[in-house]
């Protein structure tokens, strides 16, 4: 039992089920504010723009089995309604996130001279053509189309 509890306590305190755990946590208490935006504000402006218009008590019956049509009209409005709010969410904390973030200042970087994509500059070998890049190659040995330019050999 005690090998039990042990295992148990190495697979709880993983780094990976805390971040799942708080994730959950975070997650319902997004999703009540996202649902008090959809039914408090949007909805009723919704309601206000189409003149009231309430699917809800929408129903059709065929013998004793009644089809309220109109409740999944409304769960379909909702689910859009929320996933826009969670979209334009996403949207502007990933606007934040791009402000906040500092350009990253990585290796020095050159033009492949055959295929004209950025490259490392202490690459010896391009990763999008797989050109060999010796130290001699410049832009000037490259003509206007990016194709490498030949030797003279008319002289």
């Amino acid at each position: 039992m005690k090998k039990f509890f042990e295992e148990f306590k190495e697979f709880i305190s993983r780094g990976n089920v805390i971040d799942l755990a708080v994730g959950v946590i975070i997650g319902a208490a997004f999703t009540a504010i996202v649902n008090s935006l959809v039914n408090d504000i949007i909805s009723p402006l919704i309601g206000l723009l189409t003149g009231g218009i309430d699917f809800s008590a929408a129903s059709f019956s065929v013998g004793d089995a009644t089809f309220a049509y109109g409740a999944f009209i409304n769960a379909i409005i909702n689910f859009v309604l929320v996933a826009l709010v969670i979209f334009l969410f996403v949207k502007v904390i990933n606007g934040m996130r791009k402000k906040m973030e500092k350009p990253k200042e990585g290796a020095p970087k050159h033009l492949c001279p055959y295929c004209m994509m950025e490259v490392d500059k202490a690459a010896t070998r391009c990763p999008y053509c797989t050109s060999v890049i010796s130290k001699q190659d410049d832009m000037e040995a490259v003509d206007v189309t990016g194709r490498r330019k030949l030797p003279d050999t008319q002289s």
